[in-house]
């Protein structure tokens, strides 16, 4: 039995369709973005902590996951981010800006007569997290098994430990959900990730060893208290296939990009009690689509493929990537759009 149909077993299966953001937020006020996210998905939503990558040096999501990691440190060369043995002015500008962002949220939260009961959290995953780290001697952690290995279980132990900062930050008995960003698990799973001098291609991961890895991080999330775990993945079949042999709750891919076959597996997934994330607004489209079409972009294959209206609550709609590139009215209108989507989703389950 899955995590997923675990909980649904037990009866905390989710009974709205929600909406939620990926994580970057364009500008660079934490407080700010904080309210906005909160205020904008608000329950049954789910709101998110906030990243901004504008603020610069240390505030990327792969700088702000690789703070997290236990005793490995980072600094910053011409081709990226480096592992290194002692912390230096790279890595507590990453540790700075995250704690920072975790002292904003307790005080924002704090100032809110109903602070909701969810929220979420973004951690860039183990496999991506190798393949954007390089080892002392220039090449990508990725290309090592044993530097994967130490970095997922560095990972594990850093991720729980931030997760229990959270949750201080937060109202006692809030659920909290994790995303897992893996936007280069494809290329992974493929081999197509350059080596340092770019001639060559790093060897492919096996996919076992990606859901493993996944397995090893969820299990850590869910004893310090996450209720949920997914994977931000590539709409692409090796992805997808890799997601379901681990343990996760779910995925999270684009919609835009989503065929006959990986719809089939998205209902094999639904059938299977897991969560459902879809990218229904693609950021850099220059305009967001009508509530009318992007129920039809979810309502019409759902049926095509025979699964119930009542399973629809699975679902869970977001951006198709991260805000950090828009401007600020329009990532607010964005999400905004989001909510009443799912406030029409709803609507179609209760006429079901």
């Amino acid at each position: 039995m899955t995590a997923g149909s675990e909980a649904a077993a037990a009866g905390a299966g989710p009974s709205q369709v929600s909406a939620t953001g990926l994580g970057s937020w364009p500008g660079t006020d934490p407080a700010e973005a904080a309210r906005i996210i909160r205020g904008e998905l608000g329950e049954p939503n789910l709101p998110h902590l906030v990243e901004l990558p504008d603020r610069g040096v240390g505030s990327d999501p792969v700088a702000r996951t690789a703070g997290l990691l236990e005793e490995l440190f980072i600094d910053l060369q011409p081709h990226g981010w480096r592992l290194v043995d002692r912390p230096g002015q790279d890595h507590r500008r990453a540790v700075s800006a995250l704690r920072t962002d975790l002292n904003v949220l307790a005080d924002v939260v704090g100032a809110e007569e109903r602070p909701g009961s969810h929220f979420k959290v973004q951690l860039r995953g183990p496999m991506s997290l190798a393949a954007n780290l390089y080892l002392h001697n220039g090449e990508r952690a990725l290309i090592d098994a044993g530097a994967r290995r130490d970095l997922a279980q560095s990972l594990a132990a850093g991720a729980a430990g931030h997760l229990a900062q959270v949750k201080a930050s937060l109202p006692a008995g809030t659920e909290l959900v994790v995303q897992l960003d893996e936007p280069d698990i494809d290329a992974v799973l493929a081999g197509t990730i350059p080596t340092a001098s770019g001639y060559r291609t790093l060897r492919s991961v096996p996919a076992s060893e990606a859901s493993a890895a996944w397995d090893l991080l969820a299990a850590a999330l869910r004893d310090a208290g996450a209720v949920e775990v997914v994977a931000q993945i590539p709409a692409t079949d090796s992805a997808l296939e890799a997601v379901a042999a681990s343990g996760l709750d779910g995925f999270a891919v684009p919609a835009g990009r989503l065929g006959t076959r990986q719809w089939e597996t998205i209902a094999a997934a639904v059938e299977a009690d897991r969560r459902i994330w879809t990218g229904l607004i693609d950021p850099a489209a220059g305009s967001i689509p009508q509530v009318t079409a992007l129920v039809d972009s979810v309502v019409r294959p759902w049926r095509q493929l025979g699964l119930p209206l009542k399973r629809l609550p699975q679902l869970r709609i977001t951006p198709s990537a991260g805000l950090a590139g828009s401007a600020p009215d329009t990532a607010r209108s964005l999400v905004k759009r989001l909510t009443q989507t799912a406030d029409a989703l709803n609507q179609v389950v209760a006429e079901g």
